[in-house]
């Protein structure tokens, strides 16, 4: 499995480990890809969609756990750009961070946030125009390469992180991959053209870093692991390998995620519906579940 073993070994080594019960409820995104809302912005289409969704969630009590690529830094250079372009989502992110209800870990195209330096620098504090000066966004935030979500209870498990360490091009050559998306890719999508070395629009990619992924998972007891980076959502059945995906902010007209609510799985879908007057509104639909998380525990 070359090295993605033992980039998932380390991560899970170093995890943040956050505890949980059964009245604890989180909500998992991932792939947001925010950009600065040009053209090559792809979350720009479901912005609307994500925000009223994200907002029910801080309204309902959940805890958000962002599982890596939530910014766009390859396309883009600079955080500030993002920033001034999807402000609501940032203020209301910071809302949850106030709350201690913010869990971020970086992927492949936010990798410059595993340096805390940098962290600090772009996303503590953005100037205000309004007031004239420097206000806080998300202060003394951490990012992780992943998380572990730890029961109270049952000491049961489930392992949080983006899922590129399964993809020696993207975490390995990150740097090389960022620079041919930036001078060739960015423009080439504007066309159309997609990006071939992400393995959300490359399904040889794909199915390399999912193999690789459940043999991780299988070596390690089944535990039960959720990760973004494919876009593809999963959701396995009690006795199959226990590989999710929350899928991205970024589908054609949707949203795709993984709620944690009563020590049970569920994967959702928001998206824009039309009423029989014709009016539009956003709406939560169920794909896959509740499933309760001990029933995927193996002796």
């Amino acid at each position: 499995m070359f090295s993605g073993r033992k980039k998932l070994d380390r991560a899970y080594k170093n995890a943040k480990v956050v505890p949980f019960d059964d009245n604890s409820k989180f909500i998992f995104f991932s792939d947001c890809h925010r950009g600065d809302n040009s053209f090559a912005d792809d979350f720009s289409n479901n912005r609307n969609i994500y925000y009223h969704a994200l907002k029910h969630y801080y309204v309902e009590g959940f805890s958000y756990a962002e599982l890596g690529d939530g910014d766009e830094l390859w396309e883009n250079i600079s955080f500030k750009s993002i920033l001034e372009a999807h402000k609501n989502v940032y203020e209301l992110m910071s809302l949850f961070h106030k709350k201690e209800r913010l869990h971020m870990i970086w992927g492949n195209h936010d990798m410059v946030y595993r340096h805390p330096d940098y962290v600090k620098k772009n996303l503590s504090t953005y100037f205000d125009p309004k007031v004239g000066e420097e206000v806080e966004l998300f202060g003394d935030i951490k990012y992780n390469e992943a998380i572990i979500l730890k029961h109270k209870d049952t000491q049961q498990e489930l392992f949080l992180t983006h899922g590129h360490q399964a993809d020696w091009w993207n975490y390995t050559f990150w740097k090389w991959s960022r620079f041919m998306v930036r001078i060739l890719w960015k423009p080439l999508n504007v066309m159309g053209i997609a990006d071939p070395t992400s393995p959300a629009k490359n399904y040889k990619e794909l199915i390399k870093v999912e193999r690789r992924t459940k043999k991780w998972i299988i070596e390690n007891n089944n535990l039960i692991t959720i990760i973004g980076h494919t876009h593809r959502p999963r959701f396995p059945e009690p006795g199959d390998i226990a590989f999710f995906n929350d899928g991205s902010c970024v589908h054609p007209r949707s949203i795709t995620g993984l709620e944690l609510e009563n020590g049970a799985l569920s994967l959702i879908k928001w998206q824009i519906a039309t009423k029989e007057d014709g009016t539009l509104q956003i709406v939560r639909m169920l794909l896959e579940g509740p499933r309760r998380l001990v029933d995927y525990k193996t002796e």
